[in-house]
């Protein structure tokens, strides 16, 4: 048979995505902040988009969660104000104690009540603080006036600094780039060890603790002695100390308590990085029907689709070309709508379903939350495990317990008397609760006891995890401990 070319005809099946929905699937995992920055790209590719003004966001979305049932947007009060005060139910003296706030959440959203109530005192006076002034630029205001080669190696030291104040750069480096001599580097970092804060470009903990030291006039031979033993003091051993230092227990007491009012990080106290501010993209809030589950709706601006603009843009002279723009504008401006419509309705309804699946945790706490899987949650809504992750990664939800992203309800946990198991982060609470509790220091062993009285089948191991996962130091480290305070 000869080798040559020919035509076949195979007839195969294979899911392709558009981009639409490439598009889709990427809006449902994106934040509200980076949700705003695609808008504002939109808004200024399409002219067909505009933001509502005055107003906010997305498909307001209310759901009543009961321990039945759930219950959408109730039907309104079709009478009107009118025929109220005609049959004298409007002129009713409201109680002069009356929570106006709660009475306002009968109709209006969270957003709502909370953006507009108590505009006066919701001033944020903060903003009017002036910029605090950096390490750097602190510790050059202190260098004024200070000039030759002694003053341009301490300007380069300072700007070497790291965050936390050290100088990890080598001193000969530093004056080979200054064209100075190694000494003349090491009168530069005394200059700059003298400045404020004490202990500001130290190498080591041992010499910012010892700078510091020498700061309040306390660094005699048995100081010295203990900084140098910094190691001897992290493990307790206080005897080995006393020996070294040639000092008693109380001298030594008070050294410790010394050496612990010292800054090991002197330069983070002028860290100028703001703390990120998280806007919650659901709120949860008790009522006498149950827990009302609503989209926060002053997160993200609302878009509209401006039809009379398209209209006048049709009506006037285009050629082919533009008419396709502007009906590739208009369809994606369509798209945009509807899909930041259906990325609300899906978070709003995983959301309510973790509501109903945590009702313990948004009643009692922590301690009632309870082991749940991406799968489970997909199942009840009827949709894939992997867009109940897209939702729930990046978003936020407030409720009377806190600020939790919704990733925080999921989790494995332990078996418990119940049968339903307790989730991992109610197991940590717990332990945390005896540890801080304990007026005699606990073993693993007596922790895992109390664990299993209390209803949740835990060993000793799963203990020891969950004590090394909150940054908890075992028996022996937590009794060294108490034994340096009470020192």
């Amino acid at each position: 048979m000869g080798l040559g070319p020919r035509i076949d005809i195979r007839v195969s099946q294979q899911l392709v995505m558009t981009q639409q929905l490439q598009q889709a699937i990427k809006l449902l995992a994106l934040s509200n902040l980076e949700i705003e920055a695609v808008i504002a790209d939109e808004l200024a590719k399409n002219p067909l988009l505009e933001v509502l003004p005055g107003e906010a966001g997305g498909a307001s979305s209310d759901t009543i969660v009961r321990e039945d049932r759930e219950f959408g947007d109730e039907a309104a009060d079709p009478t009107g104000a009118d025929e109220l005060i005609g049959n004298k139910l409007g002129t009713e003296d409201s109680p002069v104690d009356m929570d106006w706030q709660e009475a306002a959440l009968e109709v209006d959203s969270f957003a709502d009540v909370g953006a507009n109530s108590g505009a006066l005192d919701a001033f944020d006076f903060d903003r009017l603080e002036g910029g605090a002034s950096g390490l750097a630029e602190h510790l050059l205001a202190q260098l004024a006036g200070v000039g030759g080669t002694i003053g341009r190696l301490a300007s380069t030291i300072v700007n070497e600094l790291e965050e936390t104040g050290y100088l990890d750069t080598p001193l000969k480096l530093i004056a080979e780039e200054c064209e100075a001599s190694v000494k003349e580097a090491e009168d530069a970092l005394a200059l700059v060890q003298s400045l404020d804060p004490p202990g500001i470009a130290a190498r080591t903990l041992e010499e910012c603790i010892a700078l510091q030291a020498k700061a309040v006039d306390r660094f005699d031979p048995a100081m010295a002695r203990l900084i140098a033993n910094l190691d001897l003091l992290a493990k307790g051993r206080m005897a080995d100390l006393r020996r070294i230092c040639g000092v008693d227990e109380e001298d030594l007491a008070d050294m410790v308590r010394e050496l612990r009012a010292y800054d090991p990080k002197p330069g983070c106290r002028f860290a100028s990085r703001e703390p990120e501010a998280i806007t919650p993209d659901v709120f949860v809030r008790q009522s006498k029907e149950g827990w009302i589950v609503e989209l926060n709706t002053a997160a993200l601006p609302r878009l509209l689709v401006n039809r009379r603009y398209h209209a006048e843009l049709k009506r006037g002279p285009q050629g082919k070309a533009s008419k396709a723009w502007l009906g590739e504008c208009l369809a994606s401006a369509n798209w945009l709508v509807k899909a930041l419509d259906q990325r609300a309705r899906t978070i709003v309804k995983v959301a309510t379903e973790i509501v109903k699946q945590q009702r313990g945790f948004f009643e009692r706490g922590v301690s009632a939350l309870r082991p749940l899987t991406l799968a489970r949650i997909a199942e009840a809504i009827e949709m894939h495990e992997s867009t109940v992750s897209r939702v729930t990664s990046n978003k936020y939800i407030a409720c009377d317990q806190g600020m939790f992203e919704l990733k925080y309800f999921f989790g494995s946990g332990v078996a418990s008397e119940g049968g339903e198991g307790a989730a991992a982060e109610a197991v940590k609470a717990a332990i945390k609760d005896i540890i801080d509790d304990e007026a005699e220091v606990l073993s693993d062993d007596a922790i895992a006891a109390m664990l299993n009285e209390k209803g949740m089948d835990i060993a000793r191991r799963t203990v020891v995890k969950y004590r090394e996962a909150m940054g908890i130091g075992s028996s022996i480290q937590r009794r060294r401990q108490r034994k340096m305070i009470a020192g």
